[in-house]
């Protein structure tokens, strides 16, 4: 897989790019575990290098051009082997708190109970897709990312056949407002797309259905629920455990690529200290407004 562009972003919010073409290695949840880099695949002759996600933190991978970490975070996982009690016992008692709260006051906002609705076999599915791309297309992931539930209504048929889909479907008065399709690899279940519609945004629709298939895959066949690559609020309150991971550029040595790591760096460097200032309390307010616009 390659990508495109080195994007100078905000958040999910892309300003710029600069054109590159990168081998995108990207390590799954057992090999950051595992704690070994990958190995590399030859470069094509047009490729400008490679773009290696979740590298495990301590990982050397040497490198002749030019080396450059994006960014650095921990990647979350559950361990579903572990058991529900296990799971419970790990969370700390705000985010127990927290989930309880959020999943009384979306079931009472749907008359006093949650509607969560589960999809795995290609047939169900197929009654899933229509109403989660509905979802999809209001979500900032698909408006701002690209990253929404693809359009194509056969996407992940081949994979659901070989039981390797998971899926669902948060309603309030039988209109959909949150979806969450996840794929396995091997024993780990990815969480691969989600969203919620931010007309209902103050429900917490998407912490909601979060919360409720976690607790439906500790019967599954499962053994991890990979949160992959990120950080975020949400992800830090349910997990049971993580891993320290990187994102890594490795480009060829020419002076097009120095030029454009240097931009990407100063960028990168410019935006934490702004994230420093922000936390004044004096500046957050304006912080928001900027988001938001």
């Amino acid at each position: 897989m390659s990508a495109s562009a080195l994007k100078f972003q905000i958040g999910a919010r892309t300003l710029a790019e600069i054109p590159r073409r990168l081998r995108r290695i990207a390590l799954s949840l057992d090999q950051a575990l595992a704690g070994a880099p990958p190995l590399l695949p030859p470069l094509d002759a047009d490729d400008d290098g490679y773009l290696v996600t979740s590298l495990p933190a301590e990982a050397a991978l040497p490198w002749r051009g030019v080396a450059f970490v994006r960014q650095h975070y921990t990647r979350y996982y559950v361990d579903l082997a572990a058991g529900e009690d296990a799971w419970r016992a790990r969370l700390s008692g705000q985010a127990r708190a927290t989930l309880r709260r959020k999943t009384r006051k979306l079931a009472e906002a749907n008359g006093g109970r949650l509607d969560v609705r589960s999809y795995r076999a290609p047939t169900e599915l197929a009654a899933f897709h229509p109403l989660a791309r509905a979802v999809s297309a209001t979500t900032y992931q698909e408006r701002l990312m690209q990253s929404g539930l693809p359009a194509d209504p056969a996407h992940g048929d081949a994979l659901a056949a070989a039981d390797g889909v998971r899926a669902w479907l948060l309603f309030l008065r039988d209109t959909p407002i949150a979806y969450l399709w996840c794929r396995g690899d091997g024993d780990t279940l990815r969480y691969d797309h989600v969203g919620h519609d931010p007309a209902y945004g103050a429900l917490s629709p998407g912490n909601v259905l979060l919360g409720a298939a976690l607790e439906s895959l500790f019967g599954d066949r499962f053994r991890r629920f990979d949160f992959t690559e990120g950080e975020g609020q949400h992800k830090r309150a349910l997990a049971s455990g993580g891993v320290a991971c990187r994102d890594l550029l490795l480009l060829r040595p020419t002076l097009t690529n120095r030029a454009s790591v240097a931009a990407v760096g100063g960028f990168d460097a410019a935006l934490r200290v702004a994230a420093r200032a922000a936390r004044t309390p004096a500046l957050a307010g304006i912080a928001r407004r900027i988001r938001r616009a």
